[in-house]
């Protein structure tokens, strides 16, 4: 018998897998690890890389367990949010920010009782919230949202800080980066997740990077919270490439998972997403990594066998260009492996060698869940084909 994993969706983007299992057991941790690298070609000219570590276990990211509960148990509050971003709100520059956002109550008329119940939220847990991550965030302003344009800037989805959102801001002097993340990173992670290395110390180094801003961020749900910890780069004018070099964003020659997955088999526990916004029709054409083998179902391509590294391009030809890299059973891959091109030559897919043919009877459905920050998270479950 295969051990299940069984979690709900709540928020996300759902990517839907059949994945043979006979091989050996897949097994899911708490804690994850995604590297992305977008190249918007269409709009800003940028390239923004990124890491986010994240967890649903407070054990991983040590959150104190009363903190957790007074937000998540408030029902209103949707997020708690600190960034050192450029502009964390309308009104706020040159400092770091905490924000507590709120959900609008429909009964609340008018703009300053809407303003005084979420100030009265916001006050009521952020002594607690300055104590767990050792800042001083005082007061600024309340801000109510009435589009999605802090979700730009500070790159997360409509259910962190869009319309119908209100933003309770504190803000405290802004530190670079560098010593930001430094500080936060080792009151929140566990010394046994920062010394197994992995994305973690591709983060660090890009914390120094020009243009390097973090965010985190406390994302409540009905029984338990998803945190996140993210650091991100923008490259301005970069994006124009044909070449593809993932790597060379995250400035490493070489991405290592985590150890922290070593004792087990954890193959979605870390992953590697390229995204590619182009203003002209485009494909993937020549590729050095394998190409995992799949299957299309419900119109998603999906792996059909987690032991094998490699890419998984859907789509790979068009305005937008979406690749996950999955390690399979390797725990690193080069820059050279990386590299693949884009032209009008369609992808030739040539699956590697000593694939087994498709065991269709017993099959774990995969839901890749992209979230605020852009992050990825990984739920299986199980069922049999009739």
């Amino acid at each position: 018998m295969y051990k299940i994993i069984i979690l709900i969706v709540i928020i996300g983007f759902s990517f839907f897998g059949l994945i043979d299992v006979h091989a050996q057991e897949v097994k899911l941790a708490t804690f994850q690890e995604t590297a992305q690298v977008f190249f918007d070609q269409l709009i800003s000219q940028n390239v923004t890389a990124s890491i986010t570590l994240q967890s649903t276990s407070n054990q991983e990211i040590r959150i104190p367990s009363e903190l957790e509960q007074k937000i998540r148990e408030n029902g209103r509050i949707i997020a708690v949010i600190l960034t050192n971003e450029e502009q964390c709100v309308l009104g706020v520059q040159d400092d770091a920010c905490i924000l507590i956002n709120i959900s609008r109550d429909e009964s609340e008329k008018g703009i300053f009782a809407i303003q005084d119940a979420a100030k009265e939220i916001g006050n009521s847990i952020i002594d607690d919230v300055n104590r767990a991550l050792d800042t001083n965030a005082k007061f600024h302003s309340v801000y109510i949202h009435t589009a999605g344009e802090t979700n730009l800037e500070l790159e997360t989805s409509g259910v962190v800080s869009g319309k119908g959102t209100v933003s309770v801001t504190y803000t405290m002097p802004k530190e670079d980066t560098n010593s930001m993340y430094e500080k936060i990173s080792a009151i929140l992670i566990p010394s046994a997740i920062r010394e197994s290395g992995g994305f973690y110390d591709i983060a660090k180094k890009l914390s120094s990077e020009d243009n390097a801003a973090m965010t985190f961020s406390i994302l409540p749900k009905e029984n338990s919270s998803l945190y996140q910890i993210k650091l991100s780069v923008d490259y301005p004018g970069l994006s124009n490439y044909d070449l593809i070099n993932p790597l060379e964003f995250l400035k490493t020659n070489e991405l290592k998972r985590s150890s922290y997955f070593s004792n087990d088999f954890y193959p979605l526990n870390s992953i590697l997403i390229v995204v590619i916004l182009s203003s002209e029709v485009t494909s993937v054409n020549e590729v050095n990594a394998n190409i995992v083998p799949s299957q299309v179902v419900d119109g998603e391509k999906i792996p059909t066998d987690l032991s094998i590294d490699g890419w998984i391009f859907d789509p790979e030809s068009g305005n937008k260009i979406v690749g996950k890299y999955l390690f399979g059973e390797k725990f690193s891959v080069s820059k050279n492996d990386l590299l693949f091109t884009l032209g009008s030559a369609q992808l030739n897919v040539v699956a590697p060698t000593g694939i087994g043919d498709f065991d269709s009877s017993l099959l774990i459905v995969i839901i890749i869940v992209i979230l605020s920050g852009g992050a990825a998270v990984f739920y299986m479950k199980g069922y049999k084909k009739g």
